[in-house]
């Protein structure tokens, strides 16, 4: 089938394809508020109705949340699954915004053309993009170009409360050879990027306890164990010099990057230096033997993420405290497990400790580590697709944080995500004035028209 017939329908109905988009943003379909919990339910149907235009069939389906509508198209090919969300972040604080957020409008900047409003960028945007390459080619062709199915999630902004329920149960309809996820960007402003390697999160609360009551530092201080000196020396140990994690076995499931993938992270460029400065720092503090960018990226981590104990008040307090406390997060990678980690971590505090001290531990959440695996042919198809619309090559790339929803695809239906979006740094997701930019909506939507064709 032709590639360029698609293209071409694409590009002369771009107009239509925005007057689309901005008809889907004008619903406000907040899912963290139940006063929007209609307009969600509004979103999910309009959405029904735009994929049996072009003759997929969908439904929204009930939840104990808001609606997953999931369709089906095509009858040939890779079956591929595509998911992306439809709900949006709350719009406060309104004063903030240059006008309504639920009127999009389209806006010249001395950047270019953006469409600006409430979900421009996340996610309805992205969603439209693929949305809109479906269409062209069943416009261009009479049919899909591969066996799609299509999962558009309305609680993606309040915490997929009913995600993982809903692939569980629909296990056999969702399964698919490959995902496709659209809730991310460009690498930078020209260079697109597949995403295939999503870091985990163990979060640990430690409180460290030594005598009954808080104590006078005067009638006790020398003699008396203080708890906040137990948990000072704990948590000054968990790295060494060079800045590597000191939790025994920390490393051994740690899994390194390949050759040709360490080749397209030198060719982005990245400039620590300015990454670190935009933020008043001037030092990578890892790993001292990593690039800033693989610790972000390919490396785990152990932060300290807040300290309490004894006396922090205005003015002054000579108190030896009865307990101090540290909330501790781990960012995963490849294949660590998060389990393994956490008895890990907890052995070497409980080891720590002297006499008279006790430790209390709390769970904050843990998810392993995604990494996808790129010996798929797909992968490498898609990437030089990717090459063929943009400026500059496309790069397998990293995220320093989650999405929950590529490893739920792994662990629930047994498949791996590509995870490609158009998004741009200066997009103010999740703030006022939200924007996406048209180079980025028009080209998108060619992108994944050049990625379908590779699929089929």
């Amino acid at each position: 089938m032709s590639l360029d017939a698609v293209l071409s329908k694409i590009d002369e109905d771009l107009d239509a394809a925005i007057e689309r988009l901005m008809t889907f943003m004008r619903i406000p379909s907040i899912s963290t508020d139940p006063a929007y919990d209609a307009e969600v339910a509004k979103a999910a149907d309009w959405l029904v109705r735009d994929l049996e235009s072009f003759g997929v069939t969908a439904r929204a389906h009930e939840t104990p949340g808001h609606p997953m509508v999931v369709g089906h198209g095509g009858e040939s090919g890779r079956s591929v699954l595509f998911y992306g969300h439809y709900d949006v972040q709350p719009v406060d604080p309104l004063e903030l915004w240059d006008h309504d957020p639920f009127e999009p409008r389209v806006e010249e900047t001395p950047a270019g053309t953006v469409i600006r409003g409430r979900g421009a960028a996340d996610d309805k945007g992205q969603l439209m993009t693929f949305v809109e390459a479906c269409r062209a080619w069943k416009a261009a062709h009479g049919t899909l170009p591969a066996r799609l199915t299509f999962l558009f999630e309305g609680e993606e902004e309040s915490g997929s409360p009913s995600l993982v329920p809903f692939l569980e149960s629909q296990r056999d309809h969702l399964k698919s050879d490959l995902a496709l996820i659209c809730d991310t960007g460009l690498y930078g402003t020209d260079t697109p990027a597949i995403t295939t390697m999503l870091r985990g999160l163990l979060g640990e609360e430690i409180v460290i306890e030594g005598p009954s009551k808080d104590l006078h530092s005067g009638s006790f201080g020398g003699p008396a164990m203080n708890p906040i000196r137990v948990l000072a020396r704990i948590l000054a140990s968990l790295h060494d010099s060079s800045g590597r994690v000191t939790v025994p076995g920390f490393y051994d499931d740690v899994e390194e990057i390949s050759d040709e993938v360490q080749r397209q992270w030198d060719a982005l460029d990245f400039d620590a230096q300015g990454f670190l400065g935009a933020v008043g720092l001037s030092h990578p503090a890892g790993e001292a033997d990593r690039s800033a960018l693989q610790q972000i990226w390919a490396r785990p981590t152990c932060e300290i993420n807040g300290i309490k104990g004894g006396y922090a008040g205005a003015g002054f307090k000579t108190v030896l405290p009865a307990q101090a406390s540290a909330k501790i997060s781990f960012r995963l990678v490849a294949s660590q497990d998060p389990a393994k980690v956490r008895a890990a971590f907890r052995r070497m505090v409980s080891d720590a400790l002297p006499p008279d001290c006790t430790v209390r531990f709390h769970e904050h959440g843990a998810a392993p580590a995604s990494r996808m695996d790129i010996s798929d042919p797909a992968f490498e198809a898609a990437r030089l697709a990717l090459s063929e619309e943009w400026p500059h090559e496309a790069a397998y790339v990293g995220a320093g944080g989650s999405i929950p929803v590529a490893g739920h695809m792994q662990q629930i239906l047994g498949i791996d995500s590509m995870l490609i979006g158009f998004g741009r740094d200066d997009d103010q997701i999740h703030s006022p004035n939200e924007k996406y930019d048209m180079t980025c909506f028009h080209r998108g939507i060619r992108s994944w028209a050049r990625i379908l064709a590779t699929l089929a």
